[in-house]
């Protein structure tokens, strides 16, 4: 089971961190991804850390910008989010994929478990 929690309304140019705390499974055994899905709009991926958290993938509008990372002791995986842009406005999903190969890590197919998602909401 996925827990995502810390969204919540922001305003344009501010930051937020979301948590995605995992139970029930090996956290140290799955790569992590973050998603999101827009009003209207495809769930895409926003970023993406391997098992031990040496390896993250980004998507090319957030880089430079948010940051993956995880703690394995406490089974939690972060999103720090900077510079937030109200199109940016979303609920936040994570997910959980075990024996991922690199290319993998973008698609949300490859991923088994998902969380019940956190909104973030971006004012202008």
């Amino acid at each position: 089971q996925l827990q995502a929690s810390g969204g919540g309304l922001v305003q344009a140019g501010g930051s937020v961190t979301l948590s995605c705390s995992a139970s029930g499974l090996t956290f140290s055994n799955y790569a992590m991804g973050w998603f999101r899905q827009a009003p209207g709009k495809e769930r895409e991926f926003v970023a993406a850390i391997r098992e031990r958290g040496g390896t993250t993938r980004y998507a090319d509008s957030v880089k430079g910008r948010f940051t993956v990372s995880r703690d394995n002791a406490k089974n939690t995986v972060y999103l720090q989010m900077n510079s937030l842009k109200p199109e940016e406005t979303a609920v936040y999903y994570c997910a959980a994929g075990a024996r991922m190969i690199l290319s993998s890590l973008v698609s949300s197919r490859q991923y088994e478990h998902w969380g019940q998602g956190t909104l973030v909401t971006v004012s202008s």
